[in-house]
């Protein structure tokens, strides 16, 4: 069996999680391949590593230096405290004149994950590989999938165990391109996918994916398994736990990710896979929103035998660069939902264009929308999910101003008002959770 296992700033802020970490990957021979990303915080008010190497790239002569010194204790401090034989005087060097250098902000944040790399490396007995070496980017800046895997499996499969750092890999001319933040759940994925992982294990500091945010709902219960499709919706409705691009490598594999709590590492977490027999706990899987978005209703009697009137609508949205969220429709009305802040930017052009392209009776417009998406593989096989929903929401004196269901039948999406969001996630949470506790 082989695992590939990605830790997260938080999981190596220090040597004390340093020493976690270590006794995570010891306690299984599976853990061949280690993925780490820059250390964390330490504490509420520290700062991450990467936020330190942005500023220090960025800032005056003046403060360089002790910008630079600040970034050079962190990892002397944790080489210290695990008592190790390691100086990496000569990587601070190459990343002062890089730095001095002007070699690119994607060089400078890289660096985080880079010298953890090696310190973890060190520590653990493991082979060092530099991300750069395996991992490519087009000319353009896209991620090359064929030439990263071809040389990443060619390289790995004459390693026992190697650490890679996350985050960060070369572009043709050789200079550093990253992912974008959130970049190491990428590389562990790639990984994953380049050795035929049985299984990504990714540490973080919660135990698992959440049913709704604890931020709204105090301790909310695990999702302990859930389908790509169910965390690609939850995702795309701002729940963040694992970064929703590391999901397609190893999706097109079939290798499952099992979300793991560094500093509980006896919980389970959750398992995130492609298909289960497995029935969701709480028929619903999870719960998540955004708020800030506007609803532009254009309504026309007898728009339905009009050819074309969808078309005409969307390519007014289209070419004031703007893409759309949600077409809720009916019979004589068509629905838009899009971001706020950038349908303000275009609100006038937007309305003469509708009023150009299609001629309508009226349009509505409705503001300080908040969206909620309302996800389960259970919800297609117990009948009223809907109609629970929809109670519980009228019980909490929350006004439902658009509902979209999708034709899968696997999620949701509800409209209330902005003020409204919070309770009407509680109310949903309670009617389908806290009722079954």
């Amino acid at each position: 069996m082989i695992k590939v296992v990605k830790f997260g700033g938080s999981s190596l802020a220090n040597a004390e999680q340093f020493r976690k970490v270590a006794d995570i990957i010891r306690a299984e021979e599976a853990r061949r391949y280690i993925v780490p990303s820059a250390p964390g915080k330490r504490f509420s008010e520290d700062s991450k590593v990467t936020d330190l190497l942005y500023e220090c790239y960025s800032s005056k002569k003046a403060d360089f230096g002790r910008k630079l010194e600040e970034i050079k204790e962190r990892y002397n401090e944790i080489i210290r405290d695990l008592g190790l034989d390691l100086s990496l005087e000569k990587e601070f060097q190459t990343m002062e004149a890089c730095f001095i250098g002007k070699a690119g902000r994607d060089y400078a944040a890289s660096r985080g994950e880079y010298l953890n790399g090696i310190v973890l490396a060190n520590y653990l007995g493991y082979e060092f590989i530099d991300a750069a070496e395996v991992i490519f980017f087009d000319e353009q800046g896209n991620f090359d999938a064929d030439k990263t895997n071809k040389i990443l499996s060619e390289r790995l499969s004459t390693v026992e165990r190697a650490v890679i750092p996350g985050f960060y890999g070369s572009m043709p001319n050789d200079t550093i391109k990253t992912f974008s933040r959130g970049g190491s759940d990428i590389t562990g994925s790639i990984v994953a996918r380049a050795v035929s992982a049985d299984l990504y294990e990714n540490w973080t500091d919660v135990s698992g994916f959440l049913v709704a945010d604890p931020r709204i709902i105090p301790n909310p219960a695990v999702i302990t398994t859930i389908t790509y499709r169910e965390l690609r919706e939850l995702s795309y409705m701002g729940a963040t736990v694992l970064h929703e691009d590391a999901i397609f490598p190893v999706r097109k594999e079939g290798i499952p990710i099992n979300i793991r709590n560094t500093n509980a590492p006896e919980d389970m977490g959750t398992m995130i896979v492609e298909s289960t027999s497995k029935k969701s706990e709480y028929t619903i899987t999870g719960i998540a929103g955004k708020r800030g978005f506007t609803s532009v209703s254009i309504e026309k009697d007898m728009m339905n035998s009009e050819l074309g009137f969808g078309r005409k609508v969307l390519e007014v949205f289209e070419k004031n660069g703007i893409s759309f969220e949600h077409v809720p429709s009916g019979i004589d009305t068509m629905g838009v939902i899009i971001q706020q802040s950038e349908f303000e930017k275009k609100e006038q052009e937007i309305l003469a264009g509708l009023h150009r392209n299609v001629q309508p009776d009226s349009i509505e417009i409705i503001s300080d929308m908040a969206l909620i998406a309302v996800v389960g593989r259970g919800m297609k096989s117990n009948r009223g999910t809907a109609g629970r929903i929809f109670s519980a929401l009228a019980h909490a004196r929350v006004n439902v101003k658009m509902i979209d269901q999708g034709s899968s039948e696997l999620n949701i999406i509800i409209g209330v008002n902005d003020e409204e969001f919070e309770a009407a996630i509680k109310a949903i949470y309670d009617i389908f959770v806290t009722a079954k506790l």
